[in-house]
């Protein structure tokens, strides 16, 4: 703990400082006003400032590659006492193309006191910065008139193609009736006394046709001089009456040596003809310190935009190798703890609050699973309240549940309902029953208010993982895509990470849970069933519900699931028509359940004439259950969208094995060929398990003793002391972590 806290605070220090520093880039993007054609208004001011002169002096600078330390710093202050009249970039003002570099230039000649021109270079044209550089100066190749000079630039990028301009240039040449010619070329068109280190091939004008015929425009027309950039030296040749200069040592990377240092170039204009005097940067070398100061040079020079970019790096850095350090040295334990002791809190009675977005009279798996459990807690002597809403048909007097009007029903028999969570009386209720702990079953609304509740009155909250939510994507009014890819699983994930500890009901949910980044405790714990209520059915209700429901000699088979998209009931009426002609054993298929698909359901089953096979027998009360269950001779799950399948259970309590398709919860349940059979999505496979166990009597007796031995293992009582058992892990881990958030 004393090392990881000063870490920490280290470690949000540099966050800040990197928010801030990226606040301020955002200042500078979008607050700062805007500029555009900049060359306009400075090369007016040029021209006014040599209107009737004969002699003036301007100053060329080349590679300023936005640097705030020598260009900004050291050469601005230079120029502004040298009594040249204006300056001009010879390429590479700014050090990428991007919208910040240009307006941290903009904001470093503004501390010029001259006017300034630029030239298109290779930095300004990187990262998309030609339309930059258009909007914010002006084209990308061009000329002006001032006194008696023409001053013309071109582009060397390839934006521009090399022959329009070869022919613009000739035609702007051989019109020319100026005292003197300057070319701004961008990159070098001949190759000099460079050293090898410090240019290649591409540094220099491309295409080499280019070059050569630019050569041979300056050797027919009269041109002064030529000015380039882009290599870190300072060159000066001569062809004929041309000069050719490279000057690179504005502000870019150098080796601060005899062929690579800064400096700017200043070019005198008067009637006896140019001069050229070269601006030698004293950066103070020391001896001792030569080798350092190169290798400084060379760092700085990755920061163009001065010192805000290297403490950015600086702070990324630092923030990278506190979370490496953290990783590498400090001490994890991903084991659980098992000093933990449970006891104190499973031997005494706790106050549990359970939050729920439905609940009895609203039959499903949700509200039998948190019945049963409530049952279960009350069986042992705790006090159990439920958050839920409310429903046209809920019972009169519960003193153990708070209602919650709706504010809107779903689907097409109103069976999904959204609370209205914003009522004060709600909390009121949670704080007036003192929990200790608050269980949520699910991951919004109602689920998301318990667990603000857990937070503010400082008591754990554990999680029910029960419904694979990205199945439920047709109730959700966002592209079903979406829902299922992303938000679902996002959804569960946070809401999972928020809460104290996370119960599942198989391990292949467990698995899920951790595939998606839940770092929570997560703790199996199957759904209890009432075995004993299915071992109370006698023989004579059996006979009079199969009378009433008008049951001949057919074998009953069973299915029990909502009557909606996600339990996949289509896959389940295609099979039983197949099922049909593979088998002379005469069945009935019962289908109890009810939901917004049963209409189009029935005339389905119309279309493929199975009402002989076939039936939908709606809702049917829980206490009624066990007695329908006690029909059948086997039973069929078609859903894939379970965490466990409650229903499974409670088939194998009445003694049916199962034929489900595989999938998450499915798994858990069936032992394959010991109480049932789990087969792919495929009506061939399902039907051939369907039709032996129909067929085979010895087989089918086997695997209902079976099925009858894995219920007993999920009774209720059980159940509840598993939960219980959580409970006590949770709270005993809450009083060994100082400074956790509950007390």
């Amino acid at each position: 703990m004393t090392v990881r806290r000063p870490l920490k605070v280290l470690f949000y220090c540099n966050v800040l400082i990197v928010c801030l520093l990226l606040g301020y880039k955002a200042y500078l993007n979008i607050v700062l006003s805007d500029f555009a054609a900049e060359h306009t208004s400075q090369i007016e001011a040029i021209q006014a400032r040599l209107q009737g002169r004969d002699s003036f002096s301007f100053a060329v600078v080349g590679n300023i590659n936005n640097s705030i330390g020598i260009f900004e710093r050291r050469i601005i202050p230079m120029l502004n006492a040298s009594g040249v009249d204006f300056i001009i970039s010879a390429g590479n003002a700014v050090s990428g193309g991007g919208e910040d570099k240009y307006r941290a230039l903009h904001g470093t000649l503004s501390h010029l006191q001259m006017p300034y021109v630029l030239t298109f270079g290779a930095h300004e044209y990187q990262e998309f910065g030609s339309y930059r550089f258009y909007e914010h100066f002006g084209p990308h190749f061009f000329s002006f008139r001032a006194g008696s000079s023409h001053f013309i630039f071109l582009d060397s990028t390839g934006k521009t193609p090399w022959r329009w301009q070869i022919l613009w240039l000739r035609d702007l040449l051989g019109q020319s009736d100026v005292r003197q010619t300057f070319v701004f070329t961008g990159q070098p068109l001949l190759h000099g006394e460079v050293p090898a280190r410090l240019a290649d091939e591409q540094d220099y004008l491309q295409p080499a046709a280019f070059r050569e015929a630019l050569l041979g425009l300056f050797a027919e027309h009269p041109v002064d001089a030529v000015f380039a950039a882009n290599l870190p030296v300072f060159s000066e040749q001569r062809r004929g009456n041309t000069r050719f200069i490279s000057s690179g040592g504005a502000g870019g990377l150098l080796l601060s040596d005899q062929a690579s240092f800064h400096h700017y170039v200043q070019v005198s204009v008067s009637a006896q003809g140019v001069g050229v005097q070269l601006q030698r940067l004293n950066v103070g070398q020391h001896p001792l310190f030569k080798q350092l100061e190169s290798l400084w040079f060379f760092i700085y020079s990755l920061f163009y935009v001065g010192y805000l970019n290297f403490i950015l790096l600086v702070c990324g850095l630092t923030i990278a190798a506190i979370k490496l350090y953290t990783l590498a040295f400090v001490e994890r334990d991903y084991y659980p703890n098992f000093d933990l002791d449970p006891s104190p809190w499973v031997e005494k009675p706790l106050r549990v609050v359970m939050f729920t977005n439905n609940y009895l009279p609203f039959i499903g798996g949700v509200p039998i699973s948190i019945e049963r459990l409530r049952q279960g807690l009350d069986a042992m002597g705790n006090a159990v309240l439920v958050i839920a809403p409310s429903y046209r048909d809920q019972p009169r007097e519960e003193a153990d549940v708070v209602r919650v009007p709706s504010v809107l029903a779903m689907g097409e028999k109103r069976e999904f309902r959204l609370a209205n969570i914003f009522l004060r009386r709600i909390g009121q209720a949670v704080r007036d029953f003192r929990p200790d702990l608050i269980h949520l079953h699910h991951p919004f609304w109602l689920g998301s208010l318990g667990l603000l509740l857990a937070h503010r009155l400082r008591v754990p909250a554990v999680f029910t993982y029960h419904t694979r939510l990205e199945h439920y994507a047709h109730f959700v009014p966002l592209p079903g895509m979406l829902f299922r890819n992303l938000i679902s699983h996002a959804l569960i994930k946070r809401f999972a990470n928020k809460c104290d500890a996370v119960i599942v009901p198989t391990y292949s949910a467990e698995e899920y849970l951790r595939m998606i980044g839940v770092k929570q405790p997560v703790f199996v714990q199957p759904t209890g069933i009432d075995c004993q209520g299915f071992h109370e059915v006698t023989e004579e209700q059996v006979g009079r519900l199969r009378a009433s429901l008008g049951i001949g000699e057919e074998q009953v088979l069973i299915s029990v699931s909502r009557l909606s998209n996600e339990k996949n009931i289509d896959f389940l009426v295609d099979a039983i028509a197949s099922l049909r002609g593979l088998t002379e054993r005469p069945f009935l298929v019962l289908m109890i359940g009810d939901g917004h698909q049963r209409e189009r359901l029935l005339r389905r089953i119309d279309e493929l004439d199975l009402a002989r096979h076939f039936r939908l027998l709606g809702a049917v009360a829980p206490e009624d259950m066990a007695t329908y269950y006690r029909l059948g001779k086997l039973f069929l799950f078609a859903s894939k969208s379970e965490t466990q399948g409650m229903v499974l259970l409670e088939a194998m309590a009445a003694g049916l094995p199962v034929v489900a398709v595989r999938s998450s919860g499915i798994d858990d349940v069936i032992r394959q060929g010991y109480n049932g059979f789990k087969t792919p999505e495929n009506i061939a496979q399902w039907c051939a398990r369907v039709r032996l166990l129909l067929e085979d009597e010895r087989l089918r007796e086997d695997m209902s003793r079976h099925a009858l031995l894995v219920a007993e293992e999920h009774s209720i009582e059980q159940f509840a002391a598993g939960v219980k058992e959580i409970y006590g892990t949770v709270m005993a881990a809450s009083r060994a972590q100082p400074g956790a958030r509950w007390r």
